[in-house]
């Protein structure tokens, strides 16, 4: 047996351990008392199995959870620095876990934010833990730590950027997708439409009144047509409401709309989409707000590289690892942005993410844990 995937495996009842601790801990992204909780849990066990970091800081994320950036130099020889990108908050809201607690079955262990993402936190920590123990060279490792992704990175997104700048690589500990890693990302645009238009008497006075809600059909209707999933873009108008009574004309209406994009050539032509609604009457108005929440990730050659050797470390080990785009967003994808070679989907192999029936497998926690020791004493210069 490969010695880091039995390393690994001497340390299934702890990851299991450790993992149903975490979930046992709430932390959800609306709850800023409870991400302090949980990032000062997060703090504690790093600590416990890396020793206390070189450096340490603390952005204050108010209204949300705070980001954490903490350095530990390279160990044994090692040479190179890499970033770690860990989101602590989840979807699940306060008391999810009174109807909802974290159970095992078999290979299955199921618990609110177990897959996404608290998994891959446990998962990395013991892979460093088991490479330095022995002896293996590491690169210096710096974890960013942040408690709003789930919420889009408002806070978080400038502190990233600026600590995964001048790093040889980027190492995200998101959720795998079917086992597979992930090597590109959709681009996320997440916009608010508004219509204004005239309120009267729908009855006794149709001719005079301008309805914000037929304009806003319109524009439904045009931003779905813009959609073009053969290029990859796809366009949702997920909520739509307006008006106030049926014998109101409507003279507001309000339209929150999700965009996928895979490049950017689609990122300017949704844009220029925007850009061009028109309300049809003249008294009527149209509004657009928000922006590109997160940018595109390329599957760039470096990430191409990376890959690459995650897949030889996987072979040494026994098993085989795929990639995949998906469409979905990370903090990985302002890290791609910059053109730094970016690795996903690093964290639990299951299934459900931000659904009742999430899960993780345990098997999976061993085998990924193996998997980033070899990957992290690669980038660290051993072979």
């Amino acid at each position: 047996m490969n010695r880091l995937v039995e390393a690994a495996e001497a340390r299934r009842r702890a990851l299991v351990d450790d993992l149903t601790t975490y979930v046992q801990l709430e932390t959800p992204s609306d709850d800023r008392s409870a991400l302090a909780a949980g990032l000062a849990w997060v703090r504690g066990y790093l600590d416990t199995h890396l020793g206390a970091p070189e450096t340490a800081s603390t952005v204050d994320g108010d209204p949300y959870g705070d980001v954490a950036v903490l350095d530990w130099a390279a160990v044994n020889g090692g040479t190179g620095a890499v970033a770690v990108l860990c989101h602590y908050d989840t979807v699940w809201p306060l008391g999810t876990l009174a109807d909802w607690p974290v159970s095992v079955d078999g290979d299955r262990l199921t618990g609110p934010g177990a897959f996404d993402m608290k998994a891959g936190l446990v998962q990395v920590v013991h892979a460093l833990a088991v490479a330095r123990e022995r002896g293996l060279p590491l690169p210096a490792v710096r974890f960013v730590l942040n408690g709003d992704e789930e919420i889009g990175s408002p806070a978080s997104r400038p502190v990233i950027e600026a600590s995964v700048a001048g790093r040889d690589a980027v190492l995200v500990f998101e959720a795998s997708a079917g086992g597979a890693l992930k090597t590109a990302r959709k681009g996320v645009g997440l916009f608010t439409v508004t219509t204004e238009g005239v309120e009267g008497h729908a009855g006794l006075d149709p001719e005079n009144g301008v309805s914000a809600v037929d304009e806003m059909a319109r524009v439904i209707v045009a931003l779905h047509d813009s959609a073009d999933l053969a290029a990859g873009t796809s366009v949702n108008v997920g909520t739509m409401s307006g008006g106030s009574r049926a014998n109101v004309t409507a003279g507001h209406a309000r339209a929150l709309v999700d965009v996928r994009v895979t490049d950017v050539d689609e990122m300017r032509r949704m844009d220029a989409t925007f850009a061009a609604l028109t309300p049809r009457r003249e008294a009527a108005g149209i509004k657009v707000d928000g922006g590109w929440n997160r940018p595109v990730m390329s599957r760039g050659p470096g990430t191409a590289a990376l890959f690459a050797v995650a897949r030889e470390v996987a072979a040494e080990q026994g098993f085989t690892v795929a990639e995949t785009s998906v469409g979905g967003a990370s903090d990985g994808n302002f890290a791609a942005a910059l053109g730094l070679p970016v690795l996903d989907g690093l964290g639990a192999v299951g299934d459900g993410a931000h659904a009742r029936h999430e899960w993780i497998s345990i098997d999976g926690m061993v085998e990924r844990t193996a998997l980033a020791a070899g990957l992290l004493v690669r980038l660290g210069g051993g072979a």
